[in-house]
């Protein structure tokens, strides 16, 4: 089982100023640690459950390149981009330079979109949710043809290129993977079984055994090899003050592994203090390894 950070809150202490070198302290630390990936929410604004709208929240790209120069094995993504937020072509370009200046790190997390209130806020379009599933899959067909020797022109339903340059190209072999997330059982995993080298779902084992069910039988509609697509879990980690919650998450990571996950993602309560990423590293990486 491989383990993803996610840091979806820069609410900590010494306010904006401290913003910096304690991402950057966080980043080197779980990069050293053993942590497969790293992610950030991509939000304008902190979203319910997390905080108030009010509490900092940093732009996702400008944030992955940051993360970028300051770790050098750890993989780098959005979890997961709204597709309502940026022109596919656009998106295109800006995950290849991720991917480019990461040295082969970026991942493309990509979903439909949900948070209503920073669209209005910002003025962005935030359109039915049928059509921001159409945009979703037609976003991702546009850049899986710009990760391709295709650079001819794309029209769709929504979008049109007149040409799909995209020079450099990105240096993962075949190209940067694509993560969906989302466990919406008609729509969702479904896109997933089409176009996706990886899923993100909130869902226990039970639930997850569920929605891997739903996932292998999109797999076989579309002729898709249900294992070469990794499953993630999206899982808050709490190891305690000194670690005494370890034994734990050792036994949530190995019921979520038993019932089919190949990675867990999410939150380390109190990564600001950096010592959670340190007993992450000892005592939690090299046990679930196998698993």
């Amino acid at each position: 089982m491989k383990l993803g950070l996610q840091i979806p809150s820069f609410t900590w202490p010494g306010g904006a100023a401290e913003i910096g070198p304690t991402l950057a302290e966080i980043a080197r630390t779980a990069d050293g640690a053993g942590y497969d990936s790293i992610w950030v929410m991509d939000h304008f604004f902190q979203i319910r459950g997390i905080g108030a709208s009010e509490e900092p929240m940093l732009e996702a790209y400008t944030t992955l390149g940051f993360l970028a120069a300051h770790t050098e094995q750890a993989r780098l993504g959005t979890l997961v981009t709204g597709v309502t937020y940026r022109y596919p072509g656009i998106l295109a370009k800006i995950v290849t330079t991720l991917d480019v200046l990461s040295g082969g790190r970026a991942w493309l997390g990509i979903g439909a979109a949900w948070n209503e209130e920073e669209h209005i806020g910002l003025g962005v379009p935030f359109p039915p949710l049928k059509e921001r599933f159409e945009r979703l899959e037609e976003t991702i067909k546009i850049i899986l043809q710009m990760w391709s020797d295709d650079e001819g022109p794309f029209e769709g339903k929504y979008y049109k290129l007149g040409r799909t340059l995209n020079s450099p190209q990105p240096l993962s072999t075949p190209r940067p993977p694509i993560l969906i997330g989302g466990g919406g059982e008609r729509k969702t995993l479904r896109l997933v079984a089409q176009y996706a080298d990886a899923c993100n779902l909130f869902a226990g084992p039970e639930e997850l055994r569920g929605k891997l069910e739903v996932l292998r039988r999109h797999c076989d509609d579309v002729g898709r090899d249900f294992d070469s697509i990794m499953k993630t879990v999206y899982y808050v980690m709490d190891v305690g003050d000194n670690g005494e919650r370890v034994p734990q998450v050792l036994d949530d990571l190995a019921a979520l592994a038993e019932a089919g996950a190949d990675g867990a993602m999410g939150v380390l309560l109190g990564v600001e203090r950096i010592d959670p990423i340190e007993i992450v590293g000892r005592e939690i990486i090299p046990k679930i390894a196998a698993l």
